[in-house]
């Protein structure tokens, strides 16, 4: 902004203070170029005659910095816990370089989200900084420098009040715990996730009741859970192979990005004042879901969600920034949906109640590759040689189990166990079961006595 206007300076304040706040930098055309030097008292004078024009007032500061070689005045305006308007009853948020106002629904929208205060910022009843993990501090410290390329030079606690872990009074915030808690389940049971793979298409198990074929919950700080919720899910994720021998080519079944972003946006958007659930990753035989608790954050709504961009937790987003989950601010949905498209899947699936929202993703492909499971040749009577050539769409495990009968001609479940001893033995039994349903294997014998075999 070149010089300090009230009129556009205002719009600003409103805009930011309903975002995720922002800097405003003086004395600068929007090429960069420096108009000269601006007093101190213009901008002093400025900002109070445009916070009057805000309802209720937005708060801001005003700082120096060192900007293209030369010192220039600075506005620093943190997001708002309030929903603010200008005085002629415009509410403005902050689009990309824009300052764009809402309409009604919009406005109600922000409204719901701003009235429940910044619930990320208050500190955590019982929990002291003894209860922040110094081991995941320095990774974030270290992924952090890493990927600013260069050191910081705050200290360990300022760092933590610099991003919200703390606050003035060096108390463990919800994003600190959540962020750096040694265990943040026990201060937020809510916090973690739940993972169920299903059979079939419905929640019921192979006998039509109720049930699952393997349940995972995952806990621990918020790095923690993406890792290893993202272990689990990438080890359910059914890949198309290509075995000659020992040698295998892959093709997930859902685009490894996609999932990832699906993922990384529930951690990070969840609204974690709802106690009683956790994030939920239903895998079935044609779909993943992954439901997030709470709805839409800010003015976000299904009608908008690809072009707009609003934080529930700015510091919480802001931390698996700077530690490398979230590449870019803004843009999951739009690598989701065209990672799955580019892949050859439908456009995921958005469901938004007051309470939750999801994202279904289909494993079905308009343009779905070829994949041949081909296990070395076999030995037939007579000396021949006989080769079986079955198309199938397998995972992982799987693959492992083929070779395994490739090389010891038959397999059984305890021998399946010991190939996959982390994995439990329903989810194990399902797969040599899949593996006979798509005519790669063949069962032979009951009960004990049970072996599987290529067909």
């Amino acid at each position: 902004m070149p010089e300090p206007d009230p009129t556009a300076l205002a719009e600003t304040l409103v805009a930011f203070a309903n975002s995720d706040g922002g800097t405003i930098v003086l004395g600068f055309t929007e090429a960069g170029h420096s108009i000269g030097r601006i007093m101190p008292e213009d901008v002093e004078n400025a900002l109070r005659a445009a916070a009057a024009r805000t309802v209720p007032p937005v708060r801001a500061s005003i700082e120096s910095a060192d900007t293209a070689g030369s010192a220039a005045p600075v506005i620093r305006v943190p997001r708002s816990a309030d929903l603010h308007a200008l005085n002629d009853g415009r509410v403005l948020v902050r689009v990309g370089g824009d300052n764009r106002a809402l309409g009604g629904e919009e406005i109600r929208h922000l409204a719901n989200s701003k009235s429940v205060g910044d619930f990320e910022a208050e500190t955590v009843a019982g929990a002291s900084v003894e209860d922040l993990d110094p081991q995941i501090i320095d990774e974030y410290i270290e992924k952090r420098e890493a990927r600013m390329r260069r050191k910081l030079s705050s200290t360990r606690e300022q760092l933590l009040k610099e991003v919200g872990a703390l606050d003035a009074r060096s108390r463990p915030t919800v994003t600190g715990v959540l962020l750096f808690g040694r265990n943040p389940q026990a201060f937020l049971p809510h916090s973690g996730v739940v993972f169920v793979k299903f059979p079939g298409v419905e929640a019921r198990s192979e006998e039509g009741r109720v049930g699952y074929g393997r349940r995972e919950e995952i806990g621990g700080p918020l790095a923690r859970i993406v890792e290893n919720t993202w272990r689990i899910v990438y080890e359910e994720m059914r890949v198309g192979a290509v075995v000659k021998g020992l040698e295998r080519q892959e093709v997930m079944e859902y685009p490894e990005t996609a999932v990832r972003e699906a993922l990384v946006n529930a951690v990070a958007h969840r609204d974690y004042r709802l106690k009683g659930r956790r994030i939920e990753i239903r895998k079935f035989a044609d779909r993943m879901e992954i439901t997030s608790p709470g709805g839409l954050a800010g003015y976000i709504t299904l009608d908008n969600i690809i072009e707009e961009h609003f934080s529930r937790n700015p510091r919480m987003v802001q931390g698996l920034l700077q530690w490398g989950y979230i590449e870019e601010l803004g843009f999951g949905i739009d690598r989701m949906i065209e990672d799955l498209t580019t892949a050859g899947h439908p456009q995921p699936k958005f469901t938004a109640t007051a309470y939750g929202f999801t994202v279904a993703m289909s494993n079905h492909r308009d343009r779905r590759p070829s994949v041949v499971v081909t296990p070395a040749p076999v030995a037939g009577t007579g000396g021949s040689v006989r080769t079986a050539n079955t198309q199938a769409v397998i995972n992982e495990r799987q693959a492992r189990a083929l070779t395994y009968m490739r090389d010891h001609g038959r397999i059984t479940n305890r021998d399946y166990q010991a190939l996959c001893p982390d994995v439990t033995p329903e989810t194990l039994r399902s797969d040599l079961v899949d593996l006979v349903e798509k005519n790669v294997a063949m069962r032979v014998g009951e009960k004990k006595g049970t072996y599987y075999i290529l067909k």
